[in-house]
Protein backbone atom coordinates (compact mmCIF):
# COMPACT_ATOMS: atom_id res chain seq x y z
CA UNK A 1 0.00 0.00 0.00
CA UNK A 2 2.92 2.40 1.08
CA UNK A 3 4.30 1.61 -2.13
CA UNK A 4 1.36 2.48 -4.32
CA UNK A 5 0.75 6.04 -2.53
CA UNK A 6 4.53 6.48 -3.41
CA UNK A 7 4.29 5.83 -7.19
CA UNK A 8 1.21 7.87 -6.90
CA UNK A 9 2.93 11.03 -5.50
CA UNK A 10 5.73 10.40 -8.17
CA UNK A 11 3.42 10.30 -11.16
CA UNK A 12 1.43 13.70 -10.24
CA UNK A 13 4.54 16.20 -10.95
CA UNK A 14 4.02 14.37 -14.15
CA UNK A 15 0.41 14.52 -14.84
CA UNK A 16 0.40 18.07 -13.99
CA UNK A 17 2.40 19.33 -16.50
CA UNK A 18 0.02 17.60 -18.96
CA UNK A 19 -3.02 19.96 -17.86
CA UNK A 20 -2.80 22.89 -20.36
CA UNK A 21 -3.03 26.49 -18.92
CA UNK A 22 -6.54 28.10 -19.33
CA UNK A 23 -6.14 31.74 -20.77
CA UNK A 24 -9.66 32.74 -20.69
CA UNK A 25 -13.38 31.24 -21.06
CA UNK A 26 -15.97 32.53 -23.62
CA UNK A 27 -19.63 30.99 -22.80
CA UNK A 28 -18.60 27.09 -23.19
CA UNK A 29 -15.44 27.63 -25.00
CA UNK A 30 -11.91 27.83 -23.41
CA UNK A 31 -8.93 29.78 -24.73
CA UNK A 32 -5.79 27.60 -24.04
CA UNK A 33 -2.09 28.37 -23.70
CA UNK A 34 -1.41 26.29 -26.96
CA UNK A 35 -3.86 29.05 -28.99
CA UNK A 36 -1.76 31.79 -28.15
CA UNK A 37 1.43 29.84 -29.29
CA UNK A 38 -0.08 29.38 -32.60
CA UNK A 39 -1.47 32.89 -32.73
CA UNK A 40 1.91 33.72 -32.38
CA UNK A 41 3.09 31.85 -34.93
CA UNK A 42 0.25 33.09 -37.24
CA UNK A 43 1.61 36.62 -36.55
CA UNK A 44 4.72 35.92 -37.97
CA UNK A 45 3.06 34.36 -41.57
CA UNK A 46 1.56 37.00 -44.15
CA UNK A 47 -2.09 37.05 -44.04
CA UNK A 48 -2.89 34.61 -41.13
CA UNK A 49 -4.48 37.18 -39.20
CA UNK A 50 -7.49 38.91 -39.96
CA UNK A 51 -6.76 42.49 -39.79
CA UNK A 52 -10.44 43.88 -39.31
CA UNK A 53 -10.42 42.57 -36.01
CA UNK A 54 -7.27 44.75 -34.91
CA UNK A 55 -9.16 47.75 -35.95
CA UNK A 56 -6.92 49.59 -38.09
CA UNK A 57 -4.03 48.59 -35.61
CA UNK A 58 -0.95 47.28 -37.26
CA UNK A 59 -0.33 43.45 -36.87
CA UNK A 60 2.74 44.15 -35.13
CA UNK A 61 1.28 45.32 -32.22
CA UNK A 62 0.19 41.77 -31.35
CA UNK A 63 3.30 40.61 -31.10
CA UNK A 64 5.30 40.31 -27.66
CA UNK A 65 1.44 42.10 -26.23
CA UNK A 66 0.10 38.98 -24.68
CA UNK A 67 -2.93 40.98 -23.42
CA UNK A 68 -3.76 42.39 -27.00
CA UNK A 69 -3.12 37.95 -27.86
CA UNK A 70 -5.96 37.29 -25.61
CA UNK A 71 -8.48 40.00 -26.81
CA UNK A 72 -8.02 38.82 -30.16
CA UNK A 73 -8.70 35.16 -29.53
CA UNK A 74 -11.52 35.78 -27.23
CA UNK A 75 -13.09 38.38 -30.51
CA UNK A 76 -12.40 35.28 -32.64
CA UNK A 77 -13.99 32.31 -30.59
CA UNK A 78 -17.04 35.58 -30.08
CA UNK A 79 -17.31 35.39 -34.16
CA UNK A 80 -16.78 30.96 -34.24
CA UNK A 81 -20.22 31.02 -31.69
CA UNK A 82 -21.89 32.99 -34.00
CA UNK A 83 -21.25 31.38 -36.74
CA UNK A 84 -22.22 28.42 -35.40
CA UNK A 85 -25.46 30.28 -33.83
CA UNK A 86 -26.51 31.43 -37.15
CA UNK A 87 -25.46 27.74 -39.18
CA UNK A 88 -23.19 30.04 -41.48
CA UNK A 89 -20.36 27.07 -41.14
CA UNK A 90 -19.11 25.87 -44.62
CA UNK A 91 -17.89 22.28 -45.70
CA UNK A 92 -14.26 21.00 -46.79
CA UNK A 93 -15.61 20.79 -50.31
CA UNK A 94 -16.48 24.18 -50.55
CA UNK A 95 -13.08 25.12 -49.03
CA UNK A 96 -11.25 23.33 -51.37
CA UNK A 97 -13.69 24.64 -54.21
CA UNK A 98 -12.29 28.08 -53.15
CA UNK A 99 -8.78 26.74 -53.27
CA UNK A 100 -8.74 25.91 -57.07
CA UNK A 101 -10.47 28.87 -57.73
CA UNK A 102 -8.18 30.70 -56.57
CA UNK A 103 -4.84 29.05 -57.93
CA UNK A 104 -6.85 29.50 -61.18
CA UNK A 105 -7.36 33.33 -60.98
CA UNK A 106 -3.67 33.31 -60.40
CA UNK A 107 -3.46 31.57 -63.37
CA UNK A 108 -1.52 28.66 -61.58
CA UNK A 109 -2.30 24.87 -60.31
CA UNK A 110 -3.12 24.26 -56.84
CA UNK A 111 0.27 22.35 -56.68
CA UNK A 112 2.26 26.00 -57.34
CA UNK A 113 -0.47 27.29 -55.36
CA UNK A 114 0.97 25.34 -52.51
CA UNK A 115 4.42 26.15 -52.70
CA UNK A 116 4.17 29.42 -53.10
CA UNK A 117 2.49 29.09 -49.63
CA UNK A 118 5.28 27.41 -48.99
CA UNK A 119 7.92 29.77 -49.22
CA UNK A 120 5.69 31.92 -46.96
CA UNK A 121 6.20 29.61 -44.89
CA UNK A 122 2.44 28.51 -44.61
CA UNK A 123 1.23 24.92 -45.14
CA UNK A 124 -1.30 24.27 -47.49
CA UNK A 125 -4.00 22.24 -44.66
CA UNK A 126 -3.13 25.77 -42.30
CA UNK A 127 -4.31 28.47 -45.43
CA UNK A 128 -7.27 25.90 -46.03
CA UNK A 129 -8.15 26.42 -42.48
CA UNK A 130 -7.58 30.28 -42.60
CA UNK A 131 -9.80 30.53 -45.79
CA UNK A 132 -12.43 27.88 -43.97
CA UNK A 133 -12.85 30.79 -41.05
CA UNK A 134 -12.58 33.44 -43.64
CA UNK A 135 -15.58 32.86 -45.71
CA UNK A 136 -17.30 31.98 -42.89
CA UNK A 137 -16.39 35.41 -41.36
CA UNK A 138 -17.41 37.17 -44.30
CA UNK A 139 -20.98 35.45 -44.44
CA UNK A 140 -21.71 36.55 -40.72
CA UNK A 141 -20.11 39.71 -41.27
CA UNK A 142 -22.74 40.36 -44.58
CA UNK A 143 -25.32 38.72 -42.51
CA UNK A 144 -25.05 41.11 -39.22
CA UNK A 145 -23.51 44.05 -40.27
CA UNK A 146 -22.85 45.19 -43.67
CA UNK A 147 -26.54 44.37 -45.08
CA UNK A 148 -27.47 46.40 -42.70
CA UNK A 149 -25.25 49.19 -43.57
CA UNK A 150 -26.95 52.60 -45.93
CA UNK A 151 -24.52 54.51 -47.49
CA UNK A 152 -25.87 57.51 -49.53
CA UNK A 153 -24.56 59.70 -52.30
CA UNK A 154 -25.15 63.10 -48.83
CA UNK A 155 -22.73 60.21 -47.01
CA UNK A 156 -19.99 60.41 -49.82
CA UNK A 157 -20.32 64.13 -50.37
CA UNK A 158 -19.60 64.72 -46.40
CA UNK A 159 -16.53 62.65 -47.00
CA UNK A 160 -15.54 64.78 -50.29
CA UNK A 161 -16.41 67.68 -48.25
CA UNK A 162 -13.21 66.92 -45.90
CA UNK A 163 -10.86 67.30 -48.23
CA UNK A 164 -12.89 69.94 -50.34
CA UNK A 165 -14.28 72.18 -47.75
CA UNK A 166 -15.63 75.32 -50.47
CA UNK A 167 -16.93 72.48 -52.97
CA UNK A 168 -21.36 72.26 -52.34
CA UNK A 169 -23.72 70.61 -55.12
CA UNK A 170 -25.51 73.54 -56.31
CA UNK A 171 -28.83 74.54 -58.24
CA UNK A 172 -26.87 75.38 -61.28
CA UNK A 173 -29.82 76.82 -63.56
CA UNK A 174 -33.37 78.45 -62.40
CA UNK A 175 -35.87 78.61 -64.92
CA UNK A 176 -38.29 82.00 -63.81
CA UNK A 177 -41.35 84.33 -64.12
CA UNK A 178 -42.22 86.99 -62.28
CA UNK A 179 -44.44 89.99 -61.58
CA UNK A 180 -42.60 93.44 -61.47
CA UNK A 181 -44.57 96.52 -59.82
CA UNK A 182 -42.12 99.21 -60.52
CA UNK A 183 -41.86 102.82 -58.50
CA UNK A 184 -40.73 104.28 -61.52
CA UNK A 185 -43.68 103.76 -63.76
CA UNK A 186 -46.61 104.73 -61.37
CA UNK A 187 -46.28 107.02 -58.41
CA UNK A 188 -43.35 106.36 -55.59
CA UNK A 189 -42.07 103.11 -54.27
CA UNK A 190 -44.50 103.17 -51.13
CA UNK A 191 -47.27 103.17 -53.90
CA UNK A 192 -45.35 100.11 -55.71
CA UNK A 193 -44.94 98.19 -52.68
CA UNK A 194 -49.22 98.49 -52.14
CA UNK A 195 -49.92 97.33 -55.79
CA UNK A 196 -47.39 94.35 -54.62
CA UNK A 197 -49.30 93.63 -51.68
CA UNK A 198 -52.60 93.68 -53.75
CA UNK A 199 -51.06 91.35 -56.47
CA UNK A 200 -49.87 88.57 -53.60
CA UNK A 201 -53.66 88.80 -51.99
CA UNK A 202 -54.86 88.08 -55.44
CA UNK A 203 -52.31 85.07 -56.53
CA UNK A 204 -53.36 84.01 -52.47
CA UNK A 205 -56.45 83.63 -53.41
CA UNK A 206 -56.08 81.09 -56.38
CA UNK A 207 -55.77 83.50 -59.16
CA UNK A 208 -53.44 82.25 -61.99
CA UNK A 209 -49.72 83.76 -61.61
CA UNK A 210 -49.45 83.87 -65.38
CA UNK A 211 -52.88 86.06 -65.45
CA UNK A 212 -51.96 88.48 -62.72
CA UNK A 213 -48.47 88.95 -64.33
CA UNK A 214 -50.43 89.82 -67.98
CA UNK A 215 -52.47 92.86 -65.97
CA UNK A 216 -49.94 93.74 -63.52
CA UNK A 217 -46.61 93.33 -64.06
CA UNK A 218 -44.42 96.66 -64.74
CA UNK A 219 -41.68 94.90 -66.20
CA UNK A 220 -40.88 97.00 -69.62
CA UNK A 221 -39.40 93.99 -70.96
CA UNK A 222 -42.28 91.92 -70.13
CA UNK A 223 -42.58 88.31 -71.64
CA UNK A 224 -45.71 86.37 -71.98
CA UNK A 225 -46.90 85.30 -68.13
CA UNK A 226 -43.66 87.24 -67.03
CA UNK A 227 -41.43 85.02 -68.14
CA UNK A 228 -38.10 86.00 -67.06
CA UNK A 229 -36.38 82.36 -69.16
CA UNK A 230 -33.12 80.64 -67.73
CA UNK A 231 -29.85 81.47 -65.81
CA UNK A 232 -27.23 79.86 -64.15
CA UNK A 233 -26.48 80.82 -60.26
CA UNK A 234 -24.69 84.11 -60.12
CA UNK A 235 -25.96 85.80 -63.07
CA UNK A 236 -29.33 87.08 -61.71
CA UNK A 237 -30.45 89.37 -59.22
CA UNK A 238 -28.72 87.81 -55.92
CA UNK A 239 -32.24 88.92 -53.81
CA UNK A 240 -34.11 86.68 -56.27
CA UNK A 241 -31.43 83.67 -56.87
CA UNK A 242 -31.93 83.73 -52.89
CA UNK A 243 -35.52 84.32 -52.46
CA UNK A 244 -36.65 80.92 -55.22
CA UNK A 245 -33.29 78.77 -54.22
CA UNK A 246 -35.17 76.71 -51.09
CA UNK A 247 -38.85 77.10 -53.47
CA UNK A 248 -40.05 73.60 -55.18
CA UNK A 249 -40.60 73.94 -58.87
CA UNK A 250 -44.22 75.34 -59.42
CA UNK A 251 -43.67 77.45 -55.69
CA UNK A 252 -43.49 81.79 -55.55
CA UNK A 253 -42.02 83.79 -53.25
CA UNK A 254 -43.71 86.94 -51.12
CA UNK A 255 -42.73 90.34 -52.09
CA UNK A 256 -38.68 90.27 -52.96
CA UNK A 257 -36.97 93.67 -53.32
CA UNK A 258 -34.25 94.70 -55.56
CA UNK A 259 -33.41 97.94 -57.37
CA UNK A 260 -35.85 97.07 -60.00
CA UNK A 261 -38.48 97.38 -57.73
CA UNK A 262 -40.93 94.68 -55.87
CA UNK A 263 -41.38 91.57 -57.56
CA UNK A 264 -42.99 88.26 -57.00
CA UNK A 265 -41.62 85.57 -58.38
CA UNK A 266 -42.46 81.63 -59.71
CA UNK A 267 -39.90 79.34 -59.80
CA UNK A 268 -40.90 77.23 -63.41
CA UNK A 269 -37.66 74.70 -63.39
CA UNK A 270 -34.14 73.96 -61.36
CA UNK A 271 -31.35 71.82 -62.74
CA UNK A 272 -29.24 70.67 -60.11
CA UNK A 273 -25.67 69.99 -60.91
CA UNK A 274 -22.68 68.96 -58.75
CA UNK A 275 -19.33 69.00 -58.48
CA UNK A 276 -18.09 67.25 -61.42
CA UNK A 277 -15.20 66.61 -59.24
CA UNK A 278 -17.09 64.79 -57.04
CA UNK A 279 -19.52 62.71 -59.51
CA UNK A 280 -15.43 61.14 -60.39
CA UNK A 281 -14.64 60.44 -57.06
CA UNK A 282 -18.80 59.53 -56.07
CA UNK A 283 -18.00 55.48 -55.92
CA UNK A 284 -14.95 55.29 -54.44
CA UNK A 285 -15.41 57.09 -51.52
CA UNK A 286 -18.79 55.44 -51.18
CA UNK A 287 -16.86 52.42 -50.35
CA UNK A 288 -14.49 54.54 -48.11
CA UNK A 289 -17.23 55.54 -45.90
CA UNK A 290 -18.56 51.97 -45.93
CA UNK A 291 -15.37 50.36 -44.91
CA UNK A 292 -15.19 53.48 -41.78
CA UNK A 293 -18.81 52.30 -41.40
CA UNK A 294 -18.34 48.91 -41.16
CA UNK A 295 -15.36 49.07 -39.07
CA UNK A 296 -17.15 51.15 -36.52
CA UNK A 297 -20.29 48.66 -36.48
CA UNK A 298 -18.44 45.62 -36.01
CA UNK A 299 -16.40 47.28 -32.90
CA UNK A 300 -20.05 47.60 -31.61
CA UNK A 301 -21.71 44.57 -32.47
CA UNK A 302 -18.54 42.38 -30.92
CA UNK A 303 -18.76 44.56 -27.54
CA UNK A 304 -22.34 43.62 -27.95
CA UNK A 305 -21.64 40.16 -28.38
CA UNK A 306 -19.19 40.09 -25.30
CA UNK A 307 -21.73 41.48 -22.88
CA UNK A 308 -24.32 39.17 -23.77
CA UNK A 309 -21.59 36.44 -23.65
CA UNK A 310 -19.79 35.00 -20.19
CA UNK A 311 -15.99 36.21 -20.79
CA UNK A 312 -13.20 35.29 -18.13
CA UNK A 313 -10.17 35.94 -18.27
CA UNK A 314 -7.60 34.16 -16.11
CA UNK A 315 -4.69 36.40 -14.40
Amino acid sequence: MTSLLFALMLATPANAELIEKTLAIVNSEVILDSDLKLLEKRIEKPGLVDESLLFDKPVETLKHNKQSQIDYLINEKIIESEIKRLNLSISNERVESEFKDMAKKNNVSEVELENILKGQGIQSNEYKLFLKEKIEKQSLMDTEIISKLRISDDDAFNEYLKNNPNSHPSINEFTAAHILLNPKKRGDEEAALKRAEEVLVKLKAGEAFEVLAEQYSEDPNFSSGGALGTFKSGEFLPEIEQSISDLKVGQTTGIVKTKLGYHIVKLIGKKLTPDPKFEKEKERLKSKVLEYSFKRQLKIWLQNKKDEAFVRINE
